[in-house]
């Protein structure tokens, strides 16, 4: 993977003047091209695989743990078993990870030899003066690294505690292929939980957005979990995401 191209201000600054602050993209803006020379005999894929949200898809759990000593651990656990069948004789079950590969052979994510897909767990970890500020992260398929950003920009631009975080209302847009199989794709449809005010869901139906309300604390707008770390005291503060089941402990 080309981080250090994906990740400069320039290539940014390119993705970013795609945007039109006064009206919604009508579906999904073309994949980026990112320049890279790729040794012989290494497959390079272009573009990026798509992604979804499944509600009824629950299996995935996430856990945020800071110890005495200051050690950090953001993972989030998720390769669900019942849905996959179970190999006669051996007593393993398939990874049900496959799912999110394309059939199609033209897609740069499609099933082939020595390729794997692009899973949607991102358990994240971040600092701040090179020291340890906050863990977070969630299940809820695609719609994780919306609501871990929604929560993150609650707590370094608005001032909020991990708790006020994780419970202020969110929004989810699907205007993209699902990661999971059979990778249903629906423009222009954006998720606005109903506590958001209703002149905010004008506002998003006059730029463009096919709004749909979802009811208070919806499961399916993600369980985010968050533990925040005070460098010059050590002080550790969660948030335990009321959408599904979730807790804080001391251990």
């Amino acid at each position: 993977m080309p981080l250090d191209a994906l990740l400069s201000k320039s290539y940014a600054a390119e993705r970013r003047a795609q945007i039109d602050p006064r009206r919604a993209y009508p579906a999904m803006p073309a994949a980026g091209e990112v320049a890279r020379r790729a040794p012989a005999g290494e497959l390079v894929g272009a573009g990026a695989a798509p992604g979804g949200d499944d509600p009824s898809w629950r299996d995935t759990s996430y856990i945020a743990v800071v110890d005495a000593a200051g050690n950090a651990f953001s993972a989030t656990p998720s390769d669900p078993g019942f849905s996959s069948p179970l190999i006669p004789g051996l007593g393993i079950i398939l990874s049900s990870r496959g799912r999110q590969f394309w059939l199609d052979p033209a897609h740069p994510s499609v099933i082939a030899p020595g390729k794997r897909p692009r899973l949607t767990p991102n358990p994240a970890l971040a600092l701040r003066d090179g020291e340890l500020f906050m863990l977070f992260g969630c299940p809820g398929g695609d719609g994780q690294t919306q609501a871990m950003l929604q929560v993150f920009l609650n707590v370094v631009e608005f001032g909020m505690n991990p708790q006020e975080a994780v419970e202020a209302p969110r929004v989810q847009s699907h205007s993209f292929p699902n990661s999971f199989w059979p990778h249903a794709y629906t423009p222009n449809r954006l998720s606005v939980e109903e506590r958001i005010p209703d002149a905010v869901y004008r506002g998003l139906s006059e730029l463009g957005h096919g709004v749909e309300r979802w009811p208070a604390l919806s499961p399916a707008l993600c369980a985010v979990c968050a533990v925040q770390v005070d460098p010059a005291t050590g002080t550790r503060v969660a948030g335990a995401d009321p959408r599904r089941d979730a807790y804080a402990l001391v251990g």
